[in-house]
């Protein structure tokens, strides 16, 4: 326990023989619980975590190899069942790529009252990605593009696992929609930025050590972008909603379908056509409504953390 909260970690591994005991062991001394999800594993990632040297209460899940999201789900909702007063989750990777001397920097916002959701930023640390490949680099910085677009909010690495949740927002979550796979973070920040939490971003070292991804990026882009799409458009209908509607939420939807009125050649308005006879090429125009819509969307989302914080006992 540290400053009146309990620390739980949830620490999803699969085939992590070789770092799940260094990971365990490696814990800070304020942690109560450590929830491992075998993920699957082929090796003796169970066995070797069951026996690995630990200051806190060590608990081994099941995951049944149906995602990295599944296991830290699972993870979250142990933690909840387990403890009954106020506590954060935080996520660590069962490969030893997260420093445990960053957890309590993680920990920091939420204890201030100033985030329900820290997301770890290896860009932001001293050593920025360490060794990572620059083609890895490159495709997190895209990443990091579409998910700002998503999520409505800046957010500079969103891939980075290395989490602290508060038990407000996992008590509340809607544990019947996820996504299991790699895309995970992802997920979470579009749907926590649609439900009014905070999400800030604090500075962790990034281990890299050659590792290999088992992503396969093509179908990783792909599904991740199709869903990150989805969840966009899912987080701002449901913000015309009565009860959740803002004049921002309107003018981000008004710019929006501009932008897709430029774009396609069947559909066209006054002010396009005075554009396009001025020479504005239809692209530009898009791209400038678009850039209105997110502008506008962004504005909404701070709304939206504003009435939740008004509306929340703290």
């Amino acid at each position: 326990m540290l400053k009146g909260w309990h620390i739980g970690v949830v620490i999803p591994a699969r085939n992590e023989e070789l770092h799940i005991a260094d990971v365990i062991t490696g814990l800070p001394s304020f942690v109560d619980l450590a929830v491992v999800v075998d993920d699957g594993s082929q090796d003796e990632t169970e066995m070797r975590a069951k026996n690995a040297a630990r200051n806190c209460e060590l608990t081994v899940l099941q995951g049944g190899g149906k995602g990295v999201g599944s296991a830290i789900d699972a993870g979250h909702r142990h933690l909840v069942n387990t403890f009954n007063s106020r506590f954060i989750s935080v996520v660590m990777a069962g490969d030893g790529q997260m420093n445990p001397d960053d957890m309590e920097g993680l920990l920091e916002p939420i204890f201030n009252n100033q985030a329900d959701h820290v997301k770890g930023n290896r860009i932001q640390h001293a050593d920025g990605f360490n060794r990572m490949p620059q083609y890895r680099q490159r495709a997190s910085k895209i990443l990091a593009f579409f998910t700002t677009l998503a999520a409505g909010q800046a957010i500079s690495d969103p891939q980075c696992g290395y989490t602290a949740t508060s038990s407000e927002v996992l008590r509340n979550w809607n544990w019947e929609r996820r996504w299991s796979g790699y895309g995970y973070p992802n997920f979470w920040l579009v749907n926590l930025a649609s439900e009014g939490y905070r999400i800030v971003e604090r500075p962790v070292e990034s281990i890299y050590r050659g590792e290999r991804s088992g992503i396969k990026p093509i179908r990783f882009f792909l599904s991740v972008g199709w869903m990150m799409a989805v969840e966009h458009h899912r987080r701002n209908l449901s913000w015309l909603m009565p009860k959740r509607l803002t004049p921002h939420t309107l003018f981000a939807l008004f710019a929006y379908g501009l932008g897709w009125s430029a774009l396609l050649p069947f559909l066209s308005n006054d002010l396009e056509q005075e554009l396009f006879f001025r020479g504005v090429p239809a692209v530009v125009m898009c791209l400038f409504f678009w850039l209105m819509a997110h502008l506008f969307d962004r504005a909404a989302t701070r709304v939206h953390k504003e009435l939740r914080l008004n509306a929340t006992p703290r």
